[in-house]
């Protein structure tokens, strides 16, 4: 059990510009629930730092480690492991760092390490651009990019962390260096898609593509015992868009939303989703052979680029009770396809759901090494099954419908890692599985800027050299 004493406390409110909470002051609680996402994350702090600058992070660590506390970071908080809070340590929580700077001139945008996808998508589409995000729009853009960044824009720009040009650190001896191709490329290499493991970002700097304000959204359902055809059909079809469209397939159940006949509320179906950017004659060829198969209802409609980033945000409020694990497949074939209609409908709870996340186009473009990303890109599916609710009891049986889910689903996994940003449990095992071969490149780069594993509340990476005899 770590503590952190009331010098230290007196010297760190002393160094920082931005409020500074223990668990006796005042504002904690509101700052702790507002820190961590998922409310199944119980941990505690003995201190929350809100830092306005890379400075200000830099004294906080210097604080944190001399008083031989631990470290977590917090940028946007959307987290099933809850990474961002340990019980009994100090949280760098960035969240006053987000502001977001678009230079349209040069195609690019800057943001604070504490800025969500909400920010990023409103100030990049005021200009008519975006940068591959996420689907939930209160995600932080940094965990979501240092893992790597899956998103509706995936098959026509790739990944987040792609899409990064470059980044300010704060490294864990206090620090503040650019990385980028030209300026410590290793550690470049390394923030794109090696997680949290090499120091605390602040600041990201994008490429930015132009992408229209509107887009196209074609949102097809069939319950789930009538969903084989359309499933069939959407394994070859998603694949085989053009890379300026986008898919998803998801198993859930029916969203209590105005387009949505109340009768079939809650029922478990499974969604397929095609959306385009083009015209709206493109896109009606596109979604045309999912209409043929007469979906229990649709919803096809012009639709902001930015609603369409918050299109799911309603299905995980913050402070729900969540759990995930995720595979990498090949594709979803008739086997595949059966476990899905098979163990769709054992869910209990209406919020639980499985995201299904296709992989093609420029992220399949993208050479192997070029980035630290733990995935194949040859993989066409991420395939997510997520328990949410709002009672723990329902999670508790939730959770064990998403292991056994999983479970059915691992022998027709192309491999036994998994998307790090999509590993709920500590896994060490997993972690280096989803590396590869990556993993000790990543690890030798981890011995370099932070051979004490002083960032190691994290999917970790451990140094290739230990330091002490806990390997941290």
């Amino acid at each position: 059990m770590s503590a952190i004493d009331d010098v230290a406390v007196s010297v760190l409110k002393g160094s920082l510009s931005g409020p500074v909470f223990t668990a006796t002051d005042e504002g904690f609680e509101t700052a702790l629930a507002a820190a961590v996402w998922n409310a199944d994350i119980t941990r505690r702090p003995a201190l929350i730092a809100q830092p306005r600058s890379s400075v200000e992070v830099a004294a906080t660590l210097a604080v944190a480690r001399q008083a031989g506390v631990d470290v977590t970071v917090r940028g946007g908080g959307h987290s099933y492991a809850g990474h961002a809070v340990a019980d009994d340590e100090v949280m760098i929580d960035l969240s006053r760092m987000n502001q977001v700077s678009v230079d349209p001139e040069a195609r690019r945008v800057r943001c604070g390490g504490g800025a969500t996808w909400a920010a990023m998508d409103a100030a990049t589409a005021e200009h008519g651009f975006a940068v591959p995000g996420g689907f939930i729009s209160h995600t932080g853009v940094a965990g979501l990019t240092l893992g790597g960044g899956m998103g509706w824009l995936s098959r026509r720009a790739g990944l987040s962390c792609d899409n990064l040009v470059s980044a300010e650190v704060v490294t864990a001896d206090g620090r503040v260096v650019t990385a980028s191709e030209h300026e410590n490329p290793d550690l470049f290499w390394a923030l794109r898609g090696g997680g949290g493991n090499f120091g605390v970002v602040t600041s990201f700097e994008f490429a930015l593509h132009q992408v229209s304000p509107m887009a196209n959204l074609g949102f097809f359902f069939w319950r789930a015992q009538d969903a084989r055809d359309a499933l069939r059909l959407a394994r070859d079809l998603i694949p085989a868009l053009p890379d300026e469209a986008g898919g998803f397939v998801a198993g859930l159940g029916a969203p209590p939303a105005p387009f949505v006949p109340t009768e079939h509320h809650g029922i478990p179906g499974f969604a397929v989703a095609v959306v385009n950017w083009d015209t709206a004659e493109e896109h009606a060829k596109l979604i045309a052979p999912l209409q043929d198969l007469k979906p229990l209802f649709e919803l096809v409609t012009p639709i902001p680029h930015v609603a369409l980033q918050q299109m799911f945000d309603e299905s995980a409020p913050w402070g729900i009770l969540g759990y995930e694990k995720a595979i990498y497949l090949d594709s979803l074939t008739d086997d595949v396809i059966d476990i899905m209609i098979e163990r769709l409908p054992a869910k209990e709870s209406t919020s639980s759901f499985t995201p299904i996340f296709p992989l093609g186009g420029a992220y399949t473009r993208m050479p192997e090494d070029q980035t630290a990303f733990g995935g194949s890109r040859q993989t066409q599916w991420a395939f997510n099954i997520t328990a949410l609710t709002t009672d723990p009891q329902v999670l508790d049986r939730d959770r064990t419908w998403v292991r056994d889910f999983w479970a059915a689903l691992r022998p027709h996994a192309n491999s036994s890692g998994s998307y790090v940003n999509f590993i709920a449990d500590q896994d060490e095992e997993r972690v280096r599985a989803s590396y590869g071969e990556k993993y000790d490149r990543l690890a030798a780069i981890k011995a370099i800027w932070d051979p004490d594993n002083v960032f190691h509340h994290n999917a970790n990476i451990r140094p290739a050299v230990a330091v002490d005899a806990n390997g941290r």
